[in-house]
């Protein structure tokens, strides 16, 4: 968020358009918690993790009257157009601002998930990946020495870009995640048993936290991965640990990838408010930038490549 937050300042200001930061997303903006944004103030944060501006949930947001009166604001600070970098939820709510109280908005796809319709990437997911991958691979050592079945969960509450590409990059023995169109736990007991007969003493199971498959009660407050591990034990009286990733992956230097994107997309964004363009959000199709109509995000999202579950097991072989 911070390249992409980084290019718009310079990009407006090469431009000759100064930049309003907006701390604390929507909820700033019903509360005017804003300032300028001059291009000093983005320096050295290219490689920072988080956002400088910080963000909160605002479901206050979806009040028509309060969007209203924010506008109102706006306009009265001479605020023309707005540049939001976010998921679903905030580019639902910027279409509606743009819709019902004629604030002109771009958005940025920013989201560790990556399940915007529309565009193949989103900010932070590579990083997340990245991070996820790292873990995996220092905890796959213990695994390997002590013979031992790990589960370990990654973040996607509806989405398993995350955990499926997770487990494709770190070898992972299986991966249960909510749009799989089989029975996860039935098809990794399966997968487990297969690798034991071959004589594979160690595994690495990669968790989305919203699985629903284990079926299991969770009686100790966790994510999906207990709920598995606790069936597990249960039925096969397995020997198995589980590990919660949790927001480690959220932060941390972002990759390579995530910063030249976030820079593209946010000088990008910048170029389209001036040239008059309006209520769209930008994204990748192919390789290649693309833009979408912000009204496109309450499309269908897109799920995990369903031959990349099916790699998942054979190349664990």
């Amino acid at each position: 968020m911070n390249a992409a937050i980084r290019a718009v300042v310079r990009q407006a200001d090469a431009l000759g358009s100064e930049v309003i930061g907006i701390r604390h997303g929507f909820q700033g903006l019903v509360n005017r918690d804003w300032r300028p944004l001059p291009s000093r103030a983005c320096a050295n944060i290219l490689q920072r993790g988080g956002t400088i501006l910080h963000t909160a949930r605002c479901e206050a947001f979806r009040d028509p009257d309060l969007r209203a009166k924010a506008a109102e604001d706006l306009r009265a600070a001479g605020i023309e157009a707005l540049v939001i970098i976010g998921g679903d939820g905030s580019f639902t709510g910027a279409e509606l601002l743009n819709r019902f109280d004629g604030i002109k908005c771009a958005g940025i796809p920013g989201t560790i998930d990556n399940d915007l319709p529309g565009t193949e990437r989103t900010l932070g997911f590579d990083t997340a990946l990245n991070t996820a991958v790292e873990a995996i691979d220092r905890i796959r050592d213990t695994a390997s020495s002590h013979e031992r079945l790990f589960l370990v969960e990654v973040m996607g509450r509806r989405s398993g870009m995350l955990a499926v590409h997770t487990a494709i990059a770190c070898g992972a023995e299986a991966v249960l995640f909510p749009e799989s169109e089989e029975d996860n736990y039935e098809a990794l007991v399966q997968q487990l048993k297969s690798n034991w007969n071959r004589g594979k003493l160690s595994s690495i199971v990669v968790v989305a936290e919203g699985d629903q498959s284990s079926g299991a009660s969770n009686l100790i407050g966790g994510g999906a991965a207990f709920s598995v591990g606790e069936r597990l034990k249960k039925e096969h009286n397995l020997d198995l640990r589980v590990v919660v990733l949790g927001h480690i992956q959220r932060g941390g230097s972002p990759t390579a990838l995530d910063r030249i994107w976030g820079s593209r997309w946010g000088c990008e964004a910048v170029n389209r408010l001036l040239a008059g363009e309006t209520a769209f959000y930008l994204g990748t199709h192919a390789g290649e930038m693309v833009a979408r109509p912000l009204s496109y995000v309450l499309e269908s999202r897109p799920e995990p490549p369903k031959e990349l579950s099916g790699m998942v097991r054979v190349l664990s072989r």
